[in-house]
């Protein structure tokens, strides 16, 4: 029999979340995403050390003040690691846009833009990168004029809402990233409950939902589960568009034979109860206020993003100032 992963591959796309080339490459996913922390924790490797050398390189020559220096180091350092990665996995990489502009549309194109045009510099053709925006509603926003203006695609992450979801597709963005594991902290901190069966899962149905959402109203954008952390997520949620899956985890799923049945589907998807919603800014902002589980998380997911984004540009400070 195959393993979970080769059948997991069978129904869904496969994406590794990690910026260390060799455990990408070992476990052949499409695609691959990066994230502040991963990359704070792959630039400190002495392997991959010329990586940030030429970034800092890079930042010294291409601004005048230190400030300026960093953010120029940062960008170009997010994307040498999303170039290694593209010349391993045959689809798309994710840079992050830094987590501390979430709540600015205009700085958030602005970055994306300088992202595609740093990418574009080393061949990279932009239709191989996707922009990862925080799903605030500015981020939303800032995903609605790349996409529709500049042809750049975008993965709408820390999302934990119905509401977000749809705000996403209306912004016809071209990827989301709900949290599985994330939503389930929440529940298992506030709810009195040890842990959650996955069929009972409150990260797994939150997921589900939005996946039937979708396919039901015809939707383009697609649903990367992400904060997937345990077999069962997986099992429970299989012929989802994507997982993005950590190297721990990919290799239990590599090590585990057993059958694997799909539990997502268009065909089920039309038979599923949800009914369309339509957003004003308001709207959207009241509802998602009436969620304290994904308030809180989203606004958990940016403050941690952020600490590590400071990490690392003091990380970089050092360098550009040595």
């Amino acid at each position: 029999m195959a393993s979970l992963l080769e059948q997991l591959k069978q129904f869904s796309t496969v994406v590794a979340d990690t910026g260390d080339f060799e455990l990408i490459d070992q476990y052949k996913p499409v695609d691959a995403t990066t994230n502040p922390s991963l990359i704070l924790a792959a630039a400190q490797i002495d392997k991959y050390r010329g990586l940030v050398d030429d970034a800092v390189a890079y930042g010294k020559n291409s601004a005048s003040s230190l400030e300026e220096k960093i953010t120029a180091t940062m960008e170009k350092l997010f994307v040498n690691f999303g170039v290694e990665i593209l010349k391993i996995v045959p689809g798309r990489v994710s840079t992050e846009v830094d987590a501390r502009l979430s709540f600015d549309t205009e700085a958030q194109i602005a970055t994306a833009k300088r992202l595609i045009a740093l990418y574009e510099e080393q061949g990279i053709k932009k239709e191989r990168v996707l922009i990862k925006l925080s799903s605030t509603w500015e981020g939303i926003q800032a995903a609605r004029h790349l996409e529709a203006e500049d042809g750049i695609h975008c993965n709408l992450t820390l999302l934990f809402s119905f509401v977000q979801a749809v705000a996403c597709a209306e912004a016809n963005v071209t990827l989301i990233s709900p949290f599985v594991g994330r939503i389930r902290d929440w529940y298992k901190a506030n709810a009195c409950k040890a842990d959650y069966e996955p069929k009972e899962d409150p990260g797994v149905s939150s997921v589900k939902k939005i996946y039937n959402y979708y396919k039901k109203f015809g939707y383009p954008t697609v649903v990367m589960g992400t904060s997937i952390r345990r077999i069962g997520d997986i099992q429970e949620l299989a012929g989802l568009d994507l997982f993005t899956i950590s190297p721990s985890l990919l290799e239990e799923l590599k090590a585990t034979n057993a059958p694997l049945t799909r539990k997502m589907s268009v065909q089920l998807a039309h038979a599923s109860p949800v009914e369309k919603l339509s957003l004003s800014e308001q709207q959207f902002r009241w509802l998602f206020n009436e969620n304290p589980m994904a308030v809180e998380k989203l606004s958990d997911g940016i403050r941690k993003f952020a600490a590590d984004t400071i990490k690392l540009e003091n990380l970089l400070k050092e360098k550009l100032v040595a």
